[in-house]
């Protein structure tokens, strides 16, 4: 009887870990899209770390509300024209 909970504890956490692994490799393969969508593709790593980095820093700067409004239209407006909703 704990021999079988054990099991299927066992058995819960490993479909729990390979799920979880799932929605990480998606979520990397989506993050991915976003650099062949913006024309980054071709990039080296270093570059496009530094873009990030730039980014990132603008986010958390004083206009970072501005910069993430900014660049949340642009990316809608992308997204709608490569759907062809414009």
């Amino acid at each position: 009887m704990a021999r079988m909970r054990l099991y299927k504890a066992d058995r819960t956490e490993r479909k729990l870990s390979m799920d979880a692994r799932k929605a990480d490799t998606r979520n990397k393969i989506q993050l991915g899209g976003l650099i062949v969508k913006a024309g980054l593709a071709n990039e080296p790593a270093p570059v496009l770390l530094g873009v990030f980095m730039a980014a990132a820093q603008a986010l958390s700067g004083p206009d970072g509300t501005a910069a993430r409004e900014r660049w949340r239209k642009a990316g809608e407006d992308a997204f709608a024209a490569s759907s062809g909703k414009r």
